[in-house]
């Protein structure tokens, strides 16, 4: 098969043709684009995340490569859902990491999540040990972006640093809150999946309350699903079609 239209010999997807839908001028509908196993080596290599557009789909192999050589995958809806909440009866599952300076927070969070019904995922660190704050606001990030987890929390110091590392990654919206009225904020108006907290500036009362509330608010959508699909366009446009640094 010939390279289509538009798409490179080296681009990290083709496109395979279904339905025969006619445009004028006689060019067909290119609707299906398929991620093959020798595009997530190549991400692999280059140390990119697999980011897939609308319409594309990874065939088996390419997922069984994903996973076993730990490539991200986030998929087309990822970076535009309308809300991360699950139905009615179904547990929420959060990623929750943090750092040395997050730990005790994230220890003290951890009863709040489970009283709260949650399914949690822990990514670390385990301990008051020193740590890079990046590296567990990406884990949580991830599991965000590639759909493990409904959301994520994350704790470091002041919650700033672990907030930039986690906006990096397409599909993630995080805020990095410090009031009751921030974290609402952040729900409502922003639809943030992803809450970062500052372990050195809430007092664990008032960071319970922070958790709790961001949780139970739900996205406002309307005039802010407007705004939020601004914030979203700004990443599409600069994303590199088929994969991005993470």
């Amino acid at each position: 098969m010939g390279t289509p239209q538009g798409l490179t010999a080296s681009a990290i997807a083709w496109t395979l043709e279904f339905g025969g839908r006619e445009r004028p001028g006689n060019a067909r509908t290119m609707s299906t684009r398929f991620v093959i196993e020798p595009d997530v080596l190549a991400a692999r290599d280059r140390g990119e995340a697999m980011v897939l557009e609308d319409g594309m789909q990874m065939t088996h192999a390419a997922a069984d490569a994903a996973k076993l050589y730990d490539v991200t995958v986030v998929p087309a809806d990822a970076r535009h859902r309308h809300d991360w909440r699950p139905p009615a009866g179904h547990s929420v599952r959060v990623a929750i990491g943090c750092d040395h300076g997050g730990f005790p927070m994230k220890r003290d969070l951890l009863p709040v999540l489970q009283a709260a019904g949650c399914e949690v995922i822990d990514c670390g660190t385990d301990s008051e040990e020193a740590v890079d704050y990046p590296d567990f606001a990406l884990a949580v990030a991830r599991a965000v972006a590639a759909g493990r987890a409904h959301c994520g929390i994350v704790v470091d110091g002041a919650g700033i640093g672990s907030c930039m590392v986690a906006n990096k990654v397409p599909g993630v919206l995080a805020a990095n809150c410090h009031t009751i009225a921030t974290a609402r904020n952040s729900r409502e108006h922003n639809n943030a999946n992803v809450l970062t907290l500052g372990g050195k500036m809430l007092e664990p009362a008032l960071a319970a309350e922070v958790v709790r509330a961001w949780l139970q608010t739900p996205f406002g959508g309307g005039r802010h699903q407007r705004r939020v699909d601004k914030i979203v366009a700004v990443e599409t446009r600069h994303l590199r079609p088929g994969a991005v640094r993470s």
